[in-house]
């Protein structure tokens, strides 16, 4: 394999919630129409941002961090849009610089340029300082450029423009009423699939911001080869059914391809809708909003019993934070309303207004460190003791590990790339002989 070149942005903000996601999709959106091959990545554990960016750019959008996916694993997923795409784009998290590893630390790591997108409601000349200070805060960086959201007027516009350095492109600004705002929730943005008129948002967000990007003026990014990595077909001949719906929505795509690369077949099903399981070997419920389709799943009883005779007959299952909380016996709302869940896990699970927990985490299996993240606004009482604990980045204690029989469930949302070997034990139901591991 050899190094390839593809132009290429990484949006960053000063801080979170300055407009990230919709410039994001605008520059996508544009980029489309220009007739280019745009493919968009999202910095950091996410599952909603990445929902909406590949409604703007019609593919799937994967994770890079240099953490939870690795640097190795981030060169190969960039490397092969570099090979198929004309214009690669990063959404960044949170401020430029924040987290450890940041935005900048993944800009730097891989030689890709920034582009910064500042809310200047509140702003004339102090722009562009803003600007300049993002520019020139840690060596190693290049900052292309610059988008004003939020601005008031086109005079307004011209102040900010002004503001800038010779050397800091102007990418355009989008006003501060407009009709292309993400709705969110207590997760974060609402899911696509239920904002009717997204399509009209992207569209119209990609209209404000105008003809100021110049996509021929984004500088080339060198993207070398990533080591080689085998992975062993330790899955091959397993059927894995994958709830997939409202309610069991977050699931990254790299986790879909590693499973199929362990030689697994996938098998998709709703757990809302769907009153049996597919003939499969193994269940993946991954996490997402049951605490809003709550009702449903309990009204279901026919799916819920399926689930518990599946795990009666000792076959394997993995349920991930919102798949997890449809194990336990009870739901309760924030209104209080309680919702029997399936009950393969003792205890009940209740929701609340304010986040419970966000963290970077490693489980540290048999087979070594499995990566993820957790971030909810439930908590659990139950008096199942837990298999084991993860550990965030720094050491400290994490999410508890459950495992009951051929079950393993926690709040953890595993990326499966982390460790292969170990995903592929869960999946069969840790029975994986000694000389696969």
């Amino acid at each position: 394999m050899h190094s390839v070149t593809c132009r290429c942005l990484l949006i960053s903000a000063p801080a979170s919630g300055q407009g990230k996601t919709t410039v994001t999709c605008a520059l996508a959106r544009q980029a489309k129409r220009a007739g280019l091959r745009v493919r968009v990545f999202k910095t950091g554990p996410d599952f909603l941002d990445p929902m909406i960016l590949e409604q703007a750019c019609d593919a799937p959008v994967y994770q890079l961090d240099l953490w939870m996916v690795g640097r190795n694993g981030c060169r190969a997923l960039l490397h092969q849009a570099a090979d198929e795409a004309d214009l690669i784009l990063i959404e960044g998290v949170m401020g430029l610089y924040d987290g450890e590893p940041s935005s900048a630390d993944l800009a730097a790591e891989f030689g890709v340029p920034v582009l910064a997108v500042i809310d200047g409601a509140a702003m004339a000349q102090s722009f562009g300082a803003v600007a300049v200070g993002l520019a020139g805060y840690r060596d190693g960086l290049q900052l292309h450029g610059v988008v004003a959201n939020r601005v008031g007027s086109p005079g307004h516009a011209a102040m900010l423009k002004n503001s800038l350095p010779s050397d800091i492109h102007w990418l355009g600004a989008l006003p501060g009423k407009s009709d292309y705002a993400l709705p969110e929730r207590h997760l974060g943005l609402v899911q696509p699939q239920e904002i009717k008129d997204l399509d009209t948002r992207i569209n119209a967000a990609a209209d404000a911001l105008g003809d100021a990007v110049d996509f021929d003026a984004i500088p080339m990014s060198r993207f070398p080869a990533p080591a080689p990595r085998e992975i062993e077909p330790l899955l091959a001949n397993r059927r894995i059914g994958v709830a997939r719906d409202a309610a069991h929505a977050f699931i990254y795509p790299a986790n879909l391809d590693c499973l199929r690369r362990l030689g697994a077949e996938l098998v998709f099903f709703s757990p809302l809708t769907d009153t049996q399981l597919p003939q499969v070997d193994a269940l993946y419920l991954p996490g997402g909003y049951p605490e809003l389709h709550a009702a449903q799943l309990a009204a279901n009883s026919e799916m819920q019993a399926a689930i518990r005779a599946h795990h009666a007959a000792g076959k394997p299952i993995l349920a991930e934070c919102g798949g997890m909380m449809s194990l336990f016996e009870r739901l309760v709302d924030t209104k209080g309303n309680e919702h029997k869940m399936i009950g393969l896990l003792p205890g009940e699970v209740t929701m609340h207004e304010d986040l419970q927990a966000i963290a970077m985490q490693a489980w540290h299996s048999a087979h070594g460190a499995l990566r993820g993240h957790t971030f909810h606004h439930s908590s659990i009482r139950t008096p199942l003791k837990p298999a084991s604990h993860a550990q965030n980045p720094a050491g400290t204690h994490g999410e508890a590990i459950f495992i009951k029989n051929s079950l393993t469930a926690s709040y953890m949302h595993f990326y499966f790339d982390s460790n292969p070997t170990a995903i592929a034990e869960i999946f069969h139901g840790y029975s994986i002989s000694a000389d696969c591991r």
